[in-house]
């Protein structure tokens, strides 16, 4: 089991990876073409709401929901009722979603109101700011649709995955990062307003993710007529554990959207600054948490379904552990290295140093909350794989609570650095919560040789750190190099950090290779 999951993890990190990079080449060709001005904070705003809800929908909530009961389903039912299950599902999902998306297109402007406050408020009283308001509201109805998409892609993404089928899912993010790089090479610069070209990549994106699944899922003999199943008792236990799950799962975007909020209300480019310093954050979170959080769902799910009690804790070690292994390292990298990654990245073209300067501020403040963000990701499965979901939401309702009045508190002060910095608070208290509960529920407690490890991979990712701020060339030097010498500086930085931590490492004693989950 401990040599599957990891090679399982292993393809996920792998495919999440191209996903990744190519989802840097796509952020590199956006600064390039529109900066962080208002026509990127629209763009920007526009393909947020729609992720939102793909978060609700599609990955998060309903795949916390639906892995459970589909394992249960394959483990425990007829390969006929399960096939009946993915019908009901896939039918009542469907509906639901067809509304949402045909309410979404018609209300775009009411959607467009009620994230996007400052910009109405302008619009209302004839200010220039009120333009933002109007063509967020146009570009809505083109980038909403993505939602119907990828709702269906994540149906069939979980469906693969709770077969072993890692690799297809991971991968396909793959097609929507193509999109939008053509749409920004090839049809955005012969626009008046390029990013409207940017919201049509989004939309045939989502399309040919969509059509990208089906063969697999013809291969694996799940491609199912959907049909409506309310009342199937596949599906009510579904929704039922989904339901309070939309909020608990979600919380970390629903933090988002209100910071989108907050600085529709602040200085132009904060919109902007927020999402390139989110993008780089998000690089290592898909790489290690989201890939290790996909495979450890559904072996979680098989342990409990199997009474498997002393497997299902190996399994949340195993988890943690890998979490600390590579998220400790991570976070500290993406603070101290913040300028410079987003200068080899981003400072060409409509991005410019002041831009540079205004994004390192809040990526190091959002670095800041990376491991926490990871370890929601796998602290969270170890409720939903028992099929708990309410308990994740009073967690969530606090966190958000919590990060709506550090929003209010550190947004004047701080401005935009403070909404990263309340996110990333709300995200550790998030993270102590999820653990308190399992603790108190007998289900997971942090054993002694974890505490051991996490003494050794900190003292390890300390050196590292010590090692980057001393070879780390001043703000000088790196504007007075050319883009090809930033790039090579910025490699041998990280090369330098990955084997000064890795030569700890061994010091140490951890041999990263010989992480296990089960015996």
């Amino acid at each position: 089991m401990s040599r599957k999951l990891i090679r399982s993890g292993m393809i996920v990190s792998f495919m999440t990876l191209i996903s990744r990079m190519l989802g840097l080449v796509r952020d590199v060709v956006i600064a390039n073409l529109m900066g962080a001005g208002s026509s990127a904070d629209v763009f920007f705003f526009a393909n947020k709401i729609p992720n939102f809800l793909r978060r609700l929908f599609a990955e998060g909530a309903f795949a916390q929901a639906f892995v459970p009961v589909l394992t249960q389903y394959q483990e425990k039912n007829t390969s006929e009722e399960t096939k009946e299950l993915l019908a009901k599902v896939a039918g009542t999902l469907g509906g639901l979603v067809t509304l949402v998306t045909l309410v979404g297109v018609l209300a775009s402007p009411i959607l467009a109101a009620l994230f996007g406050g400052g910009w109405f408020y302008d619009w209302l009283n004839n200010e220039p700011g009120g333009a933002k308001f109007e063509l967020a509201s146009m570009m809505l109805k083109i980038t909403f649709p993505y939602l119907w998409f990828i709702t269906f892609t994540a149906l069939s993404g979980s469906i693969l995955n709770t077969r072993g089928r890692f690799a297809v899912s991971a991968f396909t993010p793959v097609f929507l990062n193509i999109a939008i790089i053509l749409a920004a090479l090839y049809v955005a610069p012969h626009l008046d307003k390029p990013e409207i070209g940017l919201a049509w990549g989004v939309f045939f994106g989502g399309v040919v993710q969509f059509l990208f699944q089906i063969p697999f899922l013809v291969r694996e003999g799940a491609w199912v007529k959907p049909s409506w199943g309310w009342h199937h008792p596949g599906v009510v236990k579904i929704r039922t554990l989904m339901l309070p799950a939309l909020f608990g799962v979600s919380v970390s975007q629903i933090n988002l959207l209100f910071d989108t909020f907050i600085a529709s209300f602040l200085m132009t480019g904060s919109i902007s600054w927020l999402y390139y310093s989110d993008r780089l954050l998000e690089f290592p979170l898909g790489l290690f948490g989201i890939a290790i959080a996909t495979v450890i769902l559904p072996a979680l799910s098989k342990k409990h379904v199997n009474a498997e009690g002393q497997g299902f804790t190996h399994t949340m070690e195993w988890g943690i552990q890998a979490i600390l292994l590579l998220g400790l390292p991570a976070m500290f990298g993406l603070i101290l290295l913040a300028k410079p990654m987003l200068m080899v990245l981003f400072m060409r073209g409509a991005f410019s140093f002041e831009d540079v300067e205004m994004a390192s501020y809040s990526l190091m403040a959002y670095g800041s909350g990376l491991l926490s963000f990871m370890l929601i990701k796998v602290l969270a499965p170890g409720y939903y794989s028992r099929q708990d979901t309410r308990t994740p939401v009073r967690y969530g309702i606090i966190a958000m609570v919590s990060n709506i009045g550090l929003n209010l508190m550190l947004a004047y002060p701080f401005g935009y650095v403070g909404l990263a910095l309340a996110t990333s608070l709300s995200a550790l208290l998030n993270a102590s919560l999820l653990y308190r509960g399992l603790y108190r529920q007998q289900v997971y407690k942090i054993s002694r040789s974890t505490v051991i490890f996490f003494t050794k991979v900190l003292l390890s990712a300390s050196v590292m750190a010590g090692v980057l701020y001393q070879f780390d060339p001043s703000q000088d030097v790196w504007l007075s190099w050319s883009l090809h010498q930033r790039g090579l500086m910025l490699v041998e930085l990280i090369a330098a950090g990955v084997v000064s931590y890795l030569v700890c490492l061994l010091i140490v004693g951890i041999r990263p290779w010989r992480l296990k989950t089960a015996h």
